[in-house]
């Protein structure tokens, strides 16, 4: 009996290794580890990412009082102090950054994070705004400020010009090499709106053109790199667009070819394409 279980688990486990064999996967820092677990479909970018976001700054702790040895009378009526609450600033916790007037500009022009005053100064309401676009784009960490980061980004989707996709009546996936964004068109309208995306790095270069979804798998699993692929959408050989697993702001790495999405935006294409759906490739990103 134990000879006839031993091999049904080796016939398992031959069938799953097979599944997805020629898949592109991330980048060279990807999770590799993960050829015998696969990863569960889903998980954000937070939590799966390989290539750990910088850590919020925590506030230095202060030092212990340590007990007086001389005698403390005990307060009277007249010397009991009266506890006080700090009233908390309006910029508390959220620190100005180098770029707070031209994020300032971009999440304006942009719309849907709030209120700003585009003047170069923090305040409460540019503080919320900033940490709803952090949030939303999986910036890390999302503390409010205007840094390299969430400047880079805010400029990528203010300036990438949906009208340069030759995208035809029907619904067209649409990557924008150059500014390192994707975006949905149906009948010259926008149905998904530009989002980030990493694509592949120097010698794996993401190939232009027009092309057509030609598989979709939940989970594909990359044989050659040994890496679940979250919703996955082929479509020029071995390259599709998939859930990122690693940090996608960490602009030094890229992909093998294929187009990485944050979770929410991979969900998003998953549910809007289907086999045939054309995508059109353009632009040229730097150092490849």
């Amino acid at each position: 009996m134990k000879r006839v279980r031993f091999a049904a688990r080796a016939v398992g486990l031959a069938v799953v290794v097979l599944v997805g064999v020629g898949a592109c996967a991330l980048d060279p820092q990807g999770d590799g580890s993960g050829a015998a677990a696969p990863q569960p479909v889903g998980v954000t970018e937070r939590a799966s990412g390989a290539s750990a976001p910088p850590a919020p700054e925590q506030p230095a702790a202060s030092p212990s009082a340590q007990p007086s040895r001389t005698a403390t009378p005990t307060p009277g009526r007249s010397t009991t102090p009266k506890p006080t609450t700090p009233k908390p600033s309006k910029s508390a916790g959220c620190p100005q950054g180098e770029q707070q007037r031209a994020v300032e500009t971009y999440l304006s022009r942009l719309g849907g994070f709030g209120t700003l005053s585009v003047d170069g100064k923090q305040s409460a309401a540019d503080c919320t705004a900033i940490k709803k676009f952090q949030r939303r784009y999986g910036i890390s960490p999302a503390s409010g400020r205007a840094g390299p980061t969430t400047y880079d980004v805010a400029k990528r989707l203010a300036s990438t010009d949906t009208g340069r996709c030759r995208a035809g009546s029907g619904l067209t996936f649409c990557v924008d090499l150059t500014r390192q964004t994707v975006f949905a068109m149906r009948g010259g309208k926008v149905v998904m709106g530009p989002t980030v995306t990493r694509t592949g790095m120097s010698g794996y270069a993401t190939p232009t053109g027009t092309y057509r979804v030609g598989g979709k798998n939940l989970r594909e699993w990359s044989n050659p790199y040994e890496v679940w692929l979250p919703y996955w959408q082929r479509f020029n050989g071995g390259i599709g667009f998939h859930e990122t697993t690693t940090y996608i702001h960490n602009s030094s790495i890229g992909s093998h070819g294929c187009v990485n999405l944050l979770h929410r935006d991979a969900v998003r294409l998953w549910e809007l394409g289907s086999v045939g759906t054309r995508v059109v490739v353009f632009g040229h990103r730097s150092g490849t």
